[in-house]
């Protein structure tokens, strides 16, 4: 159902380069932490993401594949009836994450995990509202994952960029709902009922919501939370 390793080459050269610079200036200057990640052979445990600001970026790039491979195969396979308009919508979010994921891999340099085994096979591609009521699940749980782990970053650059991204894709969210049924994009089911603003959930939390979409193990116990 995924494209074929070179047509993700060729979106990924083709996507703004001057969106990718913008969130890579963030970090310019700033010190990268290489700790190493992996897995214990014997316990089998699974891909270790990390801990501190490098878990949290390999959290985020986590999302990124998962969301950028998802874009790919809905621009690559347009649902049946799907409008021009939309189809651009859904390129621009495409070349959104695959900029936010090259981003976060060339940020982590060394300590990026390996590309995630995804699994998509219950989402029906050609279905208008599979293909709608998915996309929303997606950047909902990535705007709670920003909103959910801001306050545990350290690096003042990476918070930067984390907001930056985070009000990009609060944006996806809202114009999806909107897609889905106009004037819904501030849904009761994404807002604090108690303080107007937009819900959070932890690290732990949003990667339960997307575990079903992940076929590789990952371990988070040394993940700030």
């Amino acid at each position: 159902m995924m494209e074929s390793a070179t047509s993700e080459k060729e979106i990924s050269n083709n996507v703004s380069r001057r969106r990718f610079l913008g969130l890579a200036g963030i970090a310019a200057g700033t010190g990268l932490l290489l700790s190493t990640v992996g897995c214990t052979k014997e316990e089998d445990p699974g891909t270790d993401i990390g801990s501190g600001d490098n878990g949290l970026l390999n959290y985020f790039y986590v999302l990124a594949q998962v969301n950028a491979a998802f874009y790919i195969q809905v621009v690559a396979t347009p649902f049946l009836g799907m409008t021009p308009q939309e189809l651009q919508i859904f390129t621009e979010v495409r070349d959104h994450h695959i900029a936010y994921r090259e981003f976060l891999k060339n940020l982590l340099a060394g300590a990026a995990i390996a590309a995630l085994e995804l699994d998509f096979s219950s989402i029906i591609f050609q279905k208008r509202t599979s293909v709608l009521d998915n996309s929303i699940y997606f950047e909902d749980t990535a705007t709670w994952a920003v909103n959910g782990a801001g306050h545990l970053v350290k690096n003042p650059d990476y918070l930067t960029a984390f907001c930056k991204m985070g009000s990009v894709i609060a944006r996806h969210s809202a114009a999806f709902r909107d897609i889905k049924a106009s004037g819904s994009f501030a849904a009761e089911e994404i807002i604090n009922s108690v303080n107007g603003l937009e819900l959070k959930r932890s690290p732990q939390e949003v990667l339960g919501y997307i575990q079903y979409f992940v076929k590789t193990k990952l371990n988070t116990l040394n993940l700030p939370a």
